[in-house]
């Protein structure tokens, strides 16, 4: 079968000065993540790649680019899944972890436990040998101004979610061609965020989930409904009762709109390789690689197509 990677950038309300940079940086993943499944990789491998692509690009809110706290500290969230196995790993709350779903994948493959979090996530990262970074080097210089200027969280997530000062998360799917998803997740959290704030981006069945027997899902938008409705889990719940990846997509997004009034996207594969790429946001940057073609698109209904090579 034809394996296929989809990424996105996260769904917000994208300004046009960062449209371009948006676009190029998710096609940029989305090459760099299917460089792997062409060469017979794990669906695993290729999401950690595509989004460890991403966590290295200042435009985007994970890992470099992160979002700063009310305390003016960055702490970052990710979670990673195979869906082969459904072993799973977590972290939030890490500070100066560059790449914190390689994190991720470590708490997985190197603990009996599913999520770290805080000083344990980052003690575990020093065990382990992961390289740490300054808060400045992790933090755009626009972010920094940007902080400065919206100290308060009075206008609660929800409200901010919808001005175009806010970033939002990272992710990516994939299915190999043996027929494995995975998934992966990460973020820098909500500008001005409470210290030890957690959203949707680290827990598991909320932010991202994988099973070989449905799909695989990575959620972007407002975390706190994301949480409320477990938007990954629930996505493939409609696709484990005949729905396809797109209609499971959408039903669960406008559910997500009517019970808890939270706007969103995700991007879905499924095991046979249909994928969607969908949001109830202004615009999601996000890109999907399959066969020769890169598919890529930023706002409602865009979906351009270009050669992969």
């Amino acid at each position: 079968m034809s394996a296929v990677l989809v990424v996105h950038g996260g769904a917000w309300a994208i300004p046009d000065e960062l449209a371009k940079a948006s676009v190029d940086g998710v096609k940029a993943a989305a090459r760099k993540g299917f460089v792997v499944l062409r060469d017979d990789g794990r669906a695993l491998e290729a999401v950690e790649a595509a989004v460890k692509a991403l966590e290295d690009n200042m435009v985007f809110n994970a890992g470099h680019g992160a979002t700063l706290n009310v305390d003016g500290e960055v702490e970052l969230d990710a979670i990673i899944m195979d869906g082969r196995t459904l072993n799973c790993g977590a972290v939030s709350s890490v500070k100066n972890i560059p790449n914190p779903v390689s994190l991720a994948r470590a708490v997985m493959e190197k603990t009996s436990h599913v999520m770290l979090t805080g000083r344990g996530a980052n003690l575990f990262a020093e065990s382990v040998g992961f390289s740490t970074v300054t808060t400045h080097a992790l933090v755009s210089e626009f972010e920094r101004k940007e902080w400065e200027c919206h100290k308060t969280y009075a206008a609660g997530v929800l409200e901010d979610f919808n001005t175009q000062w806010t970033h939002d998360t990272v992710g990516a799917v994939a299915v190999d061609s043996s027929g494995n998803v995975a998934c992966a997740t990460s973020t820098g959290g909500i500008r001005n965020k409470m210290v030890g704030r957690v959203g949707d981006s680290s827990i598991i069945g909320c932010g991202a989930y994988a099973d070989n027997l449905s799909g695989a899902v990575s959620c972007t938008g407002h975390g706190e409904s994301i949480l409320k409705v477990t938007l990954a889990k629930l996505i493939l719940s409609h696709v484990e009762q005949g729905k396809s990846v797109a209609d499971a997509s959408d039903l669960a997004l406008q559910y997500m709109g009517e019970r808890v009034q939270g706007a969103g996207g995700v991007i879905t594969v499924s095991p046979s390789g249909k994928w969607a790429a969908t949001f109830t946001t202004q615009r999601m940057a996000w890109a999907a690689a399959e066969n020769d073609v890169l598919w890529s698109g930023l706002d409602p209904n865009e979906r351009k197509k270009e050669n992969l090579n």
